[in-house]
Formats: structure tokens, sequence, C-alpha cells
């Protein structure tokens, strides 16, 4: 995986669940708070999912095969989806489900020191695990803002680790007001209501992954700054005069397929025109080292074919953008 900082920040959080979720179930065990078994559930399936994240990042480094000749870079993305339905329905479904039972059938919640005591330590567990989350994304996110930094990201480990974490924060600060108002009042409702908020909360963590992860898995194309990259390598001014129309789809986390139609000088030989293209093919793999698979078809350039456009119905995308 690029980012052995994804890695350590999944590490970290796979730890850090494993030792929660035991911590949560022994609580529940003692005392029958609903939202600590809710949350036990919670963590075990942060704890599958780090195992699925990491299990798709081994299986993306496989080399590439006649029947799959671009390799498996894409299993990262499938991973990061199957994380979102696990935690939507084991974590999300599960939760909503016990917090309703709780509700229907409410009860006083015993050895209060049990779950008030688990959770503060959950507390501090998740906040050093989000605390590496967010180092290891300030290390590539550059000047983007968290929203668009989890939208925007081409490998899916880090945004899925840290809206897990950040869930798991805000479910546990949910936990630990639905048990404090239960044993304030003594009324176990509000223990099934703080159970009841971690599951809509998870549903809508759930939700945002599995958009995101979807739209990964539809194909990408390259983010701005690499198109913007790309566009500068391509045309020389000299042997390649401009793009006629690019294309550009995400393999993988860190491998980008261009595919480009240039124009070159109408008087060119051929051997010329090979030149040209393997310069051009130098240019963009130095400007952008993600680019592994790059196809350039030349042409020459004529405004009356630019100006009638892409016919949408050969080239899947529509329109070219301008130039």
């Amino acid at each position: 995986m690029s980012a052995s900082g994804g890695t350590k920040a999944i590490v970290a959080a796979l730890a850090a669940n494993l030792a929660i979720a035991v911590a949560k179930f022994v609580a529940f065990l003692f005392s029958g708070s609903s939202s600590m078994l809710a949350e036990s559930v919670h963590s075990l399936a942060d704890s599958g999912n780090q195992g699925l994240l990491l299990l798709g990042g081994r299986r993306a480094r496989r080399a590439a095969t006649p029947e799959h000749p671009f390799g498996y870079g894409r299993e990262r993305y499938i991973y990061a989806f199957l994380v979102s339905i696990v935690l939507f329905s084991v974590g999300g479904m599960f939760a909503i489900y016990e917090g309703y039972e709780k509700i229907k059938h409410p009860h006083p919640i015993e050895r209060w020191y049990w779950p008030v005591g688990v959770l503060i330590f959950a507390i501090i567990a998740e906040s050093l695990s989000f605390r590496t989350a967010i180092k290891e994304s300030n290390a590539v996110r550059g000047t983007l803002s968290w929203k668009e930094f989890v939208r925007r990201a081409k490998a899916p480990e880090l945004p899925v680790v840290l809206l897990e974490d950040l869930g798991a924060l805000v479910g546990l600060f949910l936990a630990l007001i639905g048990v404090s108002l239960a044993l304030a009042t003594g009324d176990g409702l509000w223990d099934g209501i703080g159970t009841l908020c971690i599951g809509v909360l998870l549903i809508l963590i759930a939700l945002v992954l599995a958009a995101e992860t979807k739209s990964l898995l539809l194909g990408e194309s390259a983010g701005p700054e690499d198109l913007r990259k790309i566009e500068r390598a391509i045309v020389d001014g000299d042997r390649v005069t401009r793009i006629i129309h690019m294309r550009t789809l995400h393999l993988g986390p860190e491998e980008l397929l261009v595919a480009a139609k240039i124009s070159v000088p109408n008087d060119d030989t051929a051997p010329e025109v090979a030149a040209s293209i393997n310069a051009a093919e130098e240019r963009i793999r130095a400007a952008c080292p993600i680019a592994r698979v790059i196809y350039l078809e030349p042409d020459i350039y004529r405004e009356s074919a630019d100006a009638a456009g892409i016919n949408p119905a050969k080239t899947p995308g529509g329109p070219n953008p301008p130039h």
C-alpha cells in the first residue's frame, strides 16, 4: 500500500479496536448495558473492517496476469466497499435493533463503574488511534480540507479509518451520555436511546463510505493537479503541438491509465512521430509517476473536427473538455 502511513493507521486502529471490543463486552456482561453491547459489536465490526483493508492492500499487490492485464489495484476499492457494508449491517443495524429492544423493555444498569470505566478507557484508546490517522492523513492531503480529502482521495484506507475512528469517538460519547443519564435517572430508557443514536450514526458514516468507494469502483479520472501535470508534459510546442482529447482512469490508487490523441506536424515521418510519442511518454512519467499505462495516438489537428466535437457513442465520457 502506498502509504505505509495508511498501513500504520490501519494497524493502530486494529489494535485499539480489538482491545476496546473485549473491554466493552466484559462491561456489558457485568452491567447489562445495551450501549455497551452495541459498542462492543461496533468495535468488533471495526476490527474486521481493518482486517479487510489489510487484506485488500495485500491482494492488490499481485502481479498482472493475462486475464487481468492491468493488475489488481482496484481490489483495495472492493474491500473498502465491503467495509461500508459491514459497518452498515453489523454495526448500524445491530445497534438500532438493540436500542429499540432496550427502549421497549428498559431495565436499570448494574455495576455502573464497569461501563463508565470502559468507556473512558475506550475514548482514550480511540483518541490515540484517531490521532495516528490524522497525522498520517496530514502527510498526504496537502492543502485539501478534510471534506475534500475524504471525497478526492484515491487511496481509500485513510479516509475509511478516519471516518471509522471519528464515528467510534462520537459513538463512545453518545454511549457515555446514555449510560450517565440512565444512572442519574434510574431509567434504562436513556441507555436504549443512546444505543439507537449510535446505530443511526454508524449507518450515516457507512452511507458516506459506500458513496465514495462506489465512485472509485466505477472508475475515477486523475485529480485536477495530476491532470494539469500530464497536460503540460504532453505538449512541447514543437513535436506535439496540442492535445486533441484525453482520458485518464485510476486502475488503483497509485496506478493511472492515460490515453490521449495528440496533434503532430503533418509533415513528420513515421520515425519522427514515434520519437515524439516516446519523448511525450517519458515527460508524462517524470511529471506524474503514477501514470503507469500510457497510450498516445498521433493525429493531425483539424479545426473543423474539433468544432464538431467527439462522438459520445464512440468515445465514452462525452465531449472533451477544452485544453
